[in-house]
C-alpha cells in the first residue's frame, strides 16, 4: 500500500540552480519563454515547485521536453496495467544496473513512498532478482528486466512464456519493456550530463521492524 502524503517524508526540493558536472542544463533564469511555460506546466501537473534536473536536460531540445513530460504524466507516474510501485521497482533496478546514481536515488525514494518495503528495496539496489525479499512474481519480472537491460538481443518467446507463467499479462509485459527501455535512455542522459544524486532516499528513516522483519515468500 502506498504511504500517504502525511506519512511520507517530504522530498527535499532541488536547489533552483541545478549543477550538472559535464554539460549545462537549461535553468529557468536562462530559459526561453517556451521552456518557462513548460516548466510552469510541470509545476501545475505534478504539484512540485522545482523542476527536476532531468527535465532541464531534456529542455535543451524543447520538442523532446514536451514528449518526456507527456510520458511522465501518461505512463511513468501513474498506475497503468502495471501499478506505480512495480514501475518504480523497475526504474530503480534498471538505474542501479546502469550505475545512474541520480535516477537510482529518486526512484528508490518513490518506490518506498509507493509502499515498497525496505528489504525489497535492498534487493533491488543490489540488482539481485533472485532475492527472497521480493515475491516469486517480482523475481521473474526483475529477471526479465535484467535480461532486457543487459542482453536484449537474446530475448526470446521463452522469456515471454516465463512471464506469463508467473502471472503477468501480455499488456503488463509490454509495459515492463517500455519502462525498462525508457530508463536505458534516462540513465544515459543523466550520466552524460553529469547530474549528481539528490540523496532523497536518506530522508527515509527505516523502521526497526522492517530491518528485522521477515521477507516475502
Amino acid at each position: 500500500m502506498p504511504i500517504s502524503q502525511d506519512q511520507a517524508p517530504a522530498p527535499r526540493e532541488e536547489p533552483h540552480l541545478v549543477q550538472a558536472a559535464n554539460l549545462d542544463v537549461v535553468d529557468e533564469a536562462n530559459a526561453s519563454p517556451e521552456i518557462k511555460g513548460l516548466y510552469q506546466q510541470f509545476r501545475e501537473d505534478f504539484g512540485r515547485p522545482q523542476v527536476p534536473g532531468i527535465l532541464q536536460c531534456f529542455a535543451t531540445h524543447p520538442p523532446l521536453l514536451v514528449h518526456m513530460m507527456g510520458l511522465a504524466k501518461s505512463m511513468l507516474f501513474v498506475d497503468g496495467v502495471l501499478g506505480r510501485q512495480h514501475k518504480e521497482m523497475i526504474s530503480t533496478f534498471v538505474s542501479a544496473i546502469n550505475n545512474c546514481s541520480y535516477c537510482t536515488d529518486s526512484h528508490a525514494y518513490s518506490f518506498r513512498v509507493q509502499g515498497g518495503s525496505a528489504p525489497a528495496l535492498d534487493a533491488v539496489l543490489a540488482c539481485d532478482p533472485e532475492s527472497r525479499s521480493i515475491t516469486a512474481e517480482e523475481r521473474t519480472l526483475l529477471q526479465f528486466v535484467k535480461k532486457i537491460t543487459e542482453e536484449s538481443q537474446s530475448i526470446a518467446p521463452s522469456d515471454m512464456e516465463a512471464m506469463r507463467l508467473a502471472g503477468w499479462t501480455d499488456l503488463q509485459i509490454a509495459e515492463a519493456i517500455h519502462v525498462t527501455a525508457l530508463f536505458a535512455t534516462f540513465n544515459r542522459v543523466v550520466n552524460a550530463f553529469g547530474l549528481p544524486s539528490q540523496e532523497l532516499l536518506k530522508q527515509f528513516e527505516r523502521p526497526q521492524q522492517e530491518v528485522n522483519g521477515d521477507s516475502h515468500a
